[in-house]
């Protein structure tokens, strides 16, 4: 069984998790530049077999598209392309930052810590794949 690795896209930064071989536990991966994403995901794909993608879609609280939505889509198509044997799902990622600066507090990060963007990106990689386990 592959890992599953799950992207929160955004036009800098691009958050990465990725679960344990059994698929159960999902872990914070890396923070990466988003014109690397490609070319990270194939290396890593070489490495650890990936059974599936997951993606947040970012949408505003009334569920309309947001500025970052058609990057996201476009990013969805690419990784459909490149990965044509691996299932890629998208995952409404509202709420995944103000969800992932609560479970830094709780889990006593300190203030620098938590204002630290790339952190952030990569809890709520996390949390999207999280909440995609939680869902199948």
């Amino acid at each position: 069984m592959g890992r599953i690795l799950a992207i929160d896209y955004g036009n800098k930064r691009v958050g990465l998790a990725v679960t344990d071989p059994l698929q159960l536990i999902a872990t914070p991966l890396e923070t990466i530049h988003s014109q690397d994403v490609m070319a990270y995901l194939k290396a890593y794909h070489q490495r650890e077999p990936l059974a599936a993608l997951v993606v947040g879609m970012p949408r505003t609280l009334s569920n309309e598209a947001t500025d970052s939505t058609s990057a996201v889509v476009g990013l969805i198509r690419r990784l459909r392309k490149e990965f044509p044997e691996v299932p890629v799902h998208e995952i409404d990622e509202r709420f995944t930052s103000r969800m992932a600066h609560a479970a830094m507090l709780a889990g006593g990060l300190s203030k620098k810590d938590r204002r630290d963007k790339a952190t952030v990106d990569r809890v709520s990689a996390t949390i999207i794949l999280q909440s995609f386990l939680e869902s199948r």
